[in-house]
């Protein structure tokens, strides 16, 4: 059995300043491109069954850089739909609704097409790029370039918790996580490693 691999995309101005991002298709910032470079050394060597990335260009670019060939698009990775908290801070929603809580409480409906997502939602998203990445677990690892709260979700589920368990796990741009077996159970191997 391989490992599973999750790498968050480098920086962008929003994960700077804070505002949630979802749909807005951000560009890396030079220091986003520099940690997505960064991670290569820590991804040489291994030989993917399945790479995968969101299909939003900061993901898309972070494979590029960090060197990962023939990464693929999967819409299921693309980050939590925000809704109408998308470009938004926490800070700024907490003037208007102090006890607000992503992991338990979900977003507001946002412009058409996008409704936003409850922890549940992403739950049935994460778990289906899971059952999508089983098998290729069989052959060897499997690398997902994607986003902090989606690829949070996704380790929940792998570790057979509820969706909003995700907020246990802190996730850093730039950074490469591993997740691992022991004694037939999933376990997290690595987290928030940096070059």
């Amino acid at each position: 059995m391989g490992d599973l691999l999750l790498v968050r995309h480098g920086e962008t101005e929003w994960s700077v300043s804070g505002q949630h991002t979802s749909w807005t298709d951000l560009p890396l910032t030079a220091h986003g491109e520099e940690q997505a470079k960064s991670l290569a050394p820590l991804l040489s060597g291994r030989t993917f069954s399945l790479a995968l990335t969101s299909p939003l260009h900061r993901a898309i670019r972070t494979a590029e850089l960090a060197g990962i060939a023939g990464a693929g698009p999967e819409a299921d990775l693309h980050e939590w739909d925000y809704g109408a908290y998308e470009g938004v801070t926490t800070v700024d929603i907490h003037r208007t609704h102090p006890t607000w809580d992503l992991w338990t409480d979900g977003v507001p409906p946002g412009p058409q097409g996008h409704p936003g997502e409850s922890p549940e939602e992403i739950g049935r998203r994460a778990d289906r790029v899971l059952a999508r990445v089983d098998t290729a677990l069989t052959q060897g690892d499997v690398v997902l370039v994607a986003h902090a709260h989606f690829l949070r979700v996704l380790t929940a589920r792998r570790l057979g918790l509820p969706p909003a368990e995700g907020r246990l796990f802190q996730l850093a741009t730039g950074t490469v996580s591993r997740l691992s077996s022991e004694h037939e159970r999933p376990v997290i191997a690595e987290w928030n490693v940096r070059a």
